[in-house]
């Protein structure tokens, strides 16, 4: 589905609304009033689900924007302001559920017509908040790399590769905007924002004030515990995202390899150095008289054709082992079944750093000779008190036990019915890796990877995936994770 066709959706949902609340009463009524409540309303419930579907992707993308919200007021006056934001990122799955809790009830309470005057303010201010979101995504591509958002006088002309954020996840997974289709769809989500400010009171309630009261509360209840139950409990019931069960994973990337590499250069976007002027080329013209553009005129961004298939994070799907060796294809290309495990991080209650004492014993040889035979022997010629930092890591309990009681055993099962598994993480230090090991008892194969293409694969930490011959057959969260036995019986068949 793209925007246009989920525009007429809400559209015929809004009219149908309308049309029933006239039939249950007769009052004087302002229909476009109605309907623009009815209209928002089912956007606001439409995309707040699709992303209560998956919390912890809007919440991956809310640690993006805290990341460069922090660099980006870091630079600036209101540098007081920026350590509000690691702490936002810390709490980005709580924060991200209860905007999405928010959201879909501003909805149902736009459709039910509760709540009149806190639902107008409510409304106006998160779309307030997310025309910030948008637009922060989408002016961030006038900002070259290096260059701080709010030096304006060092601006450049758009380019897609300069956006901090590449999209702001207003429908989740469930259909990828444009930053600059965001951008304007919130600008003009602002004019029935500041309609229903003053006219809110004139909003038709669908059902008696009493029972919308109640019926508000009782999905609030209902949608929070689902939103949980997406985040801690199990996997998304939908999975909007590329790295579905059932994908062929080994010729899907092959197939936008080849795609990408058929992609060709069609124009170029110039900036004059001296004048400022931004003009676009064609390929052609820029390289038939390259001589002439070569320093009058700098590259600002290459305008490509588009890719025969649309290319996505699968493109991305890149394994290397410790050593920094490519193992991608050795994991695609494996024949028969085998379990990734996937952690996007190996999760950390605290960190701590103890010294320690000791001696640095420094030996001298002596040689002794005697009428009978030479002998050389050892003293002590210096000792150096010495002290060393080491760094004790304390696991998060869950985590832990997700190796010690879920991970650990299947892959031993596994092993010894010569099925292959293996760990992909984010990259980590030898050193934390060690106590990983140590600490959760984890004794095979390590892998490295993307640590934002991981969350991508599976929204569990760690999850489980089960591959067979390059393809994705089954994903698990790790508290849902059956015996070898089960999955042997029922997805090895």
């Amino acid at each position: 589905m793209n925007l246009g066709s989920l525009i007429l959706l809400i559209g015929t949902i809004a009219v149908i609304l309308t049309l029933i609340s006239s039939l249950l009463s007769r009052q004087k009524r302002n229909w476009l009033l109605q309907f623009l409540q009815h209209f928002c309303g089912t956007l606001f419930v439409i995309s707040g689900f699709v992303k209560a579907v998956d919390p912890l992707g809007t919440a991956y993308k809310m640690e993006q924007y805290f990341a460069e919200f922090e660099s980006t007021f870091a630079e600036t006056w209101m540098s007081w302001i920026s350590p509000l934001f690691p702490y936002l990122s810390a709490h980005s799955t709580s924060f991200s559920i209860t905007m999405i809790v928010l959201e879909i009830l501003l909805g149902i309470m736009l459709i039910l017509g509760v709540w009149k005057k806190l639902t107008t303010w409510a409304f106006f201010l998160l779309v307030v908040f997310f025309t910030f979101l948008t637009g922060f995504t989408f002016l961030t591509g006038y900002v070259p790399s290096g260059v701080s958002f709010f030096a304006f006088d060092a601006w450049g002309p758009y380019t897609k590769s300069n956006m901090r954020v590449t999209d702001c996840g207003c429908f989740g997974d469930f259909i990828k905007l444009e930053p600059r289709i965001s951008f304007y769809k919130d600008l003009v989500l602002l004019i029935p924002a500041i309609v229903f400010l003053f006219a809110g009171r004139s909003f038709y309630a669908l059902v008696p004030e009493g029972l919308g009261k109640k019926l508000t509360i009782g999905l609030g209840a209902v949608l929070l515990i689902f939103c949980l139950w997406n985040t801690y409990y199990d996997l998304p019931i939908v999975d909007f995202r590329p790295f579905k069960e059932g994908l062929d994973l080994r010729t899907q990337k092959i197939a936008e390899e080849d795609a990408q590499a058929n992609v060709e250069i069609t124009a170029w976007l110039l900036k004059h150095k001296t004048s400022g002027e931004v003009k676009t080329v064609s390929n052609e013209e820029y390289m038939g008289n390259l001589a002439d553009y070569r320093g009058v005129w700098e590259v600002v961004d290459q305008i490509k054709s588009e890719p025969e298939i649309p290319v996505t994070k699968i493109s991305d799907f890149e394994v290397t082992d410790q050593e920094g060796n490519d193992m991608t294809y050795d994991i695609l290309d494996a024949e028969g079944y085998h379990f990734m495990v996937v952690s996007y991080k190996l999760k950390e209650e605290s960190t701590s750093v103890s010294t320690i004492s000791m001696q640095d014993t420094i030996w001298a040889v002596d040689t002794i000779v005697t009428p009978l035979d030479t002998q050389l022997v050892r003293r002590i010629e210096q000792i150096n008190p010495q002290t060393i930092q080491v760094e004790d890591v304390t696991w998060n309990s869950s985590f832990q036990e997700a190796f010690l009681e879920k991970v650990n055993p299947l892959l031993g099962e596994a092993a010894e019915a010569g099925i292959n598994g293996y760990l992909v993480t984010s990259y980590v230090s030898e050193e934390r890796l060690a106590d990983f090991r140590k600490d959760c008892r984890f004794d095979h194969t390590v892998y490295m990877a993307d640590d934002i293409l991981l969350k991508t694969i599976i929204r569990s930490n760690p999850g489980i995936v089960l591959m067979k011959d390059g393809k994705i057959l089954k994903k698990w969260h790790y508290r849902k994770l059956p015996s070898f036995q089960e999955i042997q019986n029922t997805w090895m068949k």
